[in-house]
């Protein structure tokens, strides 16, 4: 089957990407794959300013999965634009910048300094729920995603996606105002808050007490919110939160992604987009997918 995936008028080689945070700059996965395999890629979020990040221990493993407080770690926006995105750019034709900002006014000047780049789309982070200000807060309020996705669509002229966070009673509502904000796609999910402890401290692990879970135990959750969107919205949908195989690519396909990114998989299995984009293949021709188009959003739900 032919993987080719269109996204904001522009074809892309598979509908694979990996999430932002689980793959840095891409220097490192570079020494050990063909970083080349992907749809897109997807840049560590860049702040303004450079970020020290939460103090350690920042990850700790769970049960199917994994807890990280990482906190944004990042070199700034100059040195990523001097230092770090023409590696990116040398090494794929498709490059999405994900950003964060404390205001909204911090977005706008990101997406202004990002103009005149050669770089495929902007992702908007709206959704870390390991820093104390902005991040998951400006993604819990429905006016806020609107306040920035419309803030940065009046000064960019990239496709904009908004990351949202799963921490929220009406996700649907999140979705629906960044669409009404201007934004070209949403990415479901990033992280739930969660909290491991040790009993033999009293403490929690992680320093900064709470982290965000991702890996396989958040799939079904994540699957309910992409389908729940699909819904109600008209922009596109990127899919991610526990994917690990080419079954759970479709899967969320089925429920309504256009793409997905991979984010905590990564870390466990150096050859994944090689072995996840076989899998693909292989369940697309056993399912006998024409297209993707056919495919996408056909998830055929019981009536009650």
């Amino acid at each position: 089957m032919d993987q080719r995936i269109e996204l904001f008028k522009r074809e892309l080689k598979n509908p694979l990407m990996p999430a932002s945070g689980c793959f840095a700059f891409g220097q490192e996965a570079a020494g050990y794959q063909d970083i080349g395999l992907w749809g897109a890629i997807i840049s560590k979020t860049v702040t303004l300013e450079a970020r020290l990040g939460n103090p350690p221990p920042r990850v700790v493993e769970t049960a199917a999965g994994l807890l990280n407080a990482i906190g944004l770690q990042n070199p700034g926006l100059e040195f990523f634009l001097r230092e770090k995105l023409p590696f990116m750019q040398a090494h794929h034709g498709a490059v999405i910048v994900n950003i964060a900002g404390n205001r909204v006014d911090d977005y706008v000047q990101l997406c202004e300094r990002l103009e005149g780049q050669n770089i495929y789309a902007i992702e908007l982070n709206l959704s870390c729920p390991n820093v104390k200000k902005g991040g998951m807060a400006m993604g819990t309020s429905p006016d806020l995603i609107w306040q920035v996705t419309s803030a940065c669509k009046a000064v960019s002229s990239f496709p904009l996606i908004a990351k949202l966070t799963p921490n929220v009673t009406d996700i649907v509502s999140c979705a629906l105002a960044a669409q009404e904000g201007g934004a070209d796609a949403v990415s479901l999910v990033n992280t739930f808050l969660g909290l491991a402890i040790d009993i033999k401290t009293q403490r929690p692990v992680l320093r900064n007490n709470t982290g965000g879970l991702s890996g396989p135990c958040i799939k079904p959750l994540a699957l309910r919110m992409v389908a729940q969107v699909y819904q109600a919205i008209e922009i596109p949908i990127i899919g991610l939160g526990g994917i690990t195989s080419g079954r759970d690519v479709l899967e969320f396909m089925l429920a309504g992604a256009r793409a997905v990114q991979i984010g905590s998989a990564n870390f466990a299995d150096p050859n994944l987009p090689q072995r996840v984009l076989k899998e693909l293949q292989e369940e697309s021709e056993k399912l006998q997918i024409s297209s993707w188009d056919s495919w996408i959003g056909g998830l055929k739900y019981w009536k009650s």
